[in-house]
């Protein structure tokens, strides 16, 4: 297997914090996206390369065995278990040379997992890695629960997205990650949500928040308005000498509860009355005697 500096692949340096790792990562799938380059293999190759990367560098622990241990990261955990059981098995090696002689890390474990060594341990099973994906969507995306294809490494995933996701929710979908040694389970994919909010609601998990303006008339006299909510319009009766930043609750709503079906929050409604400008002479004459009046 050939060394791949995902350092390199995302173009950041070797001390770059977690945040310009997502922040570069983003970017370059982005620009290297298969459905925006089609039939293009260079760039699903590139983009392939750019996967693998931020799986490994945004991984904390992953992270912290590809600096150690180089393109033999994966198995680091099997070869430091390994060396642990031979410290422990010392006294029973000295028949025999150690297989850990001046061999360097791969050689070990081309020993190891090849075929070549007689120890039992080569049979060892060992799980995949876990792939980590980020998925963006609008906020109307997640009103309603829908079919979507996923690319990840080259795979494409059919998956339901429930209606209700959060920005930044985790979804597991086992068995979608790197295949197992010697075989061993698969890896699972982890996919982190990025909900776009395009619209001119506030969403609070289930609760969705609104301000509408209102005329001093209306606010003053009462009447009818129509509203726009997540799904539509619906009429409203203001009340007679309703003040500013009043707030009414629309039960129902709001936006749908994540696996809960049929189950939505509120939306909260506040006025923000609108004071009238560019008055006629008449209209200011009106307000002055209005205003002697009380």
């Amino acid at each position: 297997m050939a060394f791949i500096d995902y350092y390199k692949v995302l173009g950041i340096p070797k001390d770059a914090t977690e945040q310009a790792i997502k922040k570069a990562y983003r970017k370059m799938a982005r620009k290297y996206h298969p459905d925006l380059n089609p039939n293009d293999k260079t760039a699903e190759q590139k983009f392939k390369e750019i996967n693998e990367a931020n799986e490994v560098l945004s991984h904390p622990e992953n992270r912290k065995k590809y600096d150690a241990h180089g393109k033999d990261w994966k198995d680091a955990d099997a070869y430091n278990q390994a060396r642990q059981q031979q410290g422990q098995n010392r006294n029973y090696q000295q028949q025999g040379s150690s297989q850990f002689d001046q061999g360097g890390f791969s050689d070990f474990f081309e020993s190891m997992f090849g075929g070549g060594s007689r120890s039992s341990r080569s049979q060892a099973r060992f799980r995949g890695q876990d792939f980590n994906a980020e998925l963006q969507l609008d906020l109307k995306d997640v009103y309603t629960s829908h079919k979507r294809t996923l690319t990840v490494n080259g795979k494409n995933i059919r998956m339901t997205i429930p209606a209700g996701v959060e920005n930044g929710q985790v979804i597991k979908i086992t068995g979608h990650g790197g295949p197992g040694a010697n075989n061993g389970p698969k890896g699972d994919l982890f996919i982190t949500f990025t909900i776009n909010n395009n619209t001119p609601f506030k969403r609070d998990k289930a609760n969705l928040y609104a301000t509408v303006d209102l005329d001093l008339y209306t606010a003053l006299l009462g009447g009818d308005i129509t509203v726009n909510t997540f799904d539509g319009k619906v009429k409203l009766t203001v009340k007679p000498e309703t003040q500013n930043g009043a707030r009414l609750k629309l039960k129902g709503k709001g936006f749908p509860v994540y696996k809960k079906a049929d189950t939505f929050g509120d939306l909260f409604i506040t006025y923000d009355i609108k004071m009238p400008t560019n008055l006629t002479e008449k209209e200011k004459e009106l307000f002055t005697e209005l205003s002697k009046l009380r």
